[in-house]
């Protein structure tokens, strides 16, 4: 049984030969978002094409309005596109019925969000469970054990969010995510209520999860000391992207946005 490694790999760690070059994960095709119609119409993402390799952790980012967390809610399947096609692995979200879509983003994607979005009347390990429990798929309770030790939650199972910390309660969501093993996870500003040791504990796990496990990872985030976890930082501007960084550093994801909003 592979396990999450306990120790922390640190900012820039590279995936392994064993986990790179297995395809795309995720992909955006000539994708568009219009909001709004007339006077009042917004362009979120203006004919934006990207892959998302297997096993690699991808950090998007731009200004504010820039449609970087348009793009990932789209390739969740949380939004729809105007134009375009959003794929997870060969499957075409596009024209998919809810139950479809409900399904796939059940059974395939994992999310990390902002606001950990814990029910507060289960435990922890509830929560873990929680999406398996409701698609009636049996537990994996060894990979799951797994995952719960690795994130340093075994003494924390039986607690409710209320009793958590902040980084806790991204942990639990962490092990969510993870708990079924998806083929890509998503996080929306992961870190963003977080304190800066907390931060560092989620984005270790999040990188681990790639490096020794083969996660796919992608988050939005406006962080570069968050972005320079990633092996690839992709950059949007007015709905486009704009740049790309691969191996990057906290000061060089600075540079690149200092630049973009001078522009």
């Amino acid at each position: 049984m592979n396990s999450i490694a306990s120790t922390a790999t640190g900012q820039n760690a590279t995936p392994s030969a064993s986990t790179s070059g297995h395809g795309v994960a995720a992909r955006a095709v000539n994708v568009s978002k219009i909001y709004g119609a007339g006077d009042t119409q917004v362009s979120a993402l203006d004919h934006v094409s990207v892959d998302f390799a297997r096993a690699e952790f991808t950090a998007i980012m731009g200004p504010s309005g820039s449609g970087k967390s348009t793009l990932m809610h789209c390739l969740a399947g949380l939004d729809t596109v105007t134009e375009g096609s959003i794929l997870i692995g060969d499957t075409d979200l596009t024209g998919l019925s809810d139950k479809k879509m409900t399904q796939l983003r059940r059974d395939r994607i994992g999310f990390v969000f902002q606001a950990f979005n814990l029910v507060p009347t289960l435990t922890a390990l509830e929560n873990i469970t929680l999406p398996m429990d409701i698609a009636g798929h049996k537990v994996d309770e060894e990979w799951v054990r797994s995952v719960v030790t690795t994130l340093g939650l075994n003494d924390r199972l039986t607690h409710r969010p209320s009793e958590l910390s902040g980084g806790q309660q991204q942990r639990v969501a962490c092990a969510r995510a993870l708990a079924s093993r998806p083929e890509i996870v998503f996080g929306d500003e992961p870190t963003g209520n977080l304190d800066s040791r907390s931060s560092s504990e989620v984005l270790n796990i999040l990188r681990n999860s790639v490096t020794h496990l083969g996660q796919t990872v992608v988050i939005v985030t406006h962080d570069p000391r968050a972005a320079s976890y990633a092996d690839r930082v992709i950059f949007l501007a007015d709905g486009q992207i704009v740049d790309e960084l691969r191996a990057p550093t906290a000061d060089s994801v600075l540079d690149r946005m200092k630049h973009l909003e001078e522009i």
